[in-house]
């Protein structure tokens, strides 16, 4: 096994031209690295491409909202509280099947 293979692990992140991605699978019978991109897209590598990217470790991202493909206007605080209605208490969904 080539020495730079037994570097890598699943977990580890790196980044080619500023681009961060994962290492989330090696497959060594197929000679593929499983990368999955920032936002979330998934990529695989031969062993004979991965040594041409010339992937550089870096740490993880502070902000994993990348991989979920929202934006800040879909998760950011709001204004006004959300409007009271039926689903206020899990006991609702209870009380629904009762009947």
């Amino acid at each position: 096994m080539a020495e730079w293979l037994r570097e890598l692990s699943v977990g580890q992140w790196f980044e080619t031209g500023g681009e961060p991605f994962e290492i989330v699978g090696i497959d060594i019978p197929a000679e593929l690295v499983l990368v999955q991109h920032y936002d979330g897209t998934l990529e695989d590598f031969d062993f004979e491409t991965w040594m041409t990217l010339a992937a550089s470790p870096c740490a993880p991202p502070e902000d994993y909202s990348g991989a979920l493909d929202i934006g800040p206007e879909d998760y950011a605080e709001r204004d006004e509280p959300p409007a009271r209605g039926h689903w206020d208490s899990p006991a609702d969904l209870v009380e629904s099947y009762e009947r």
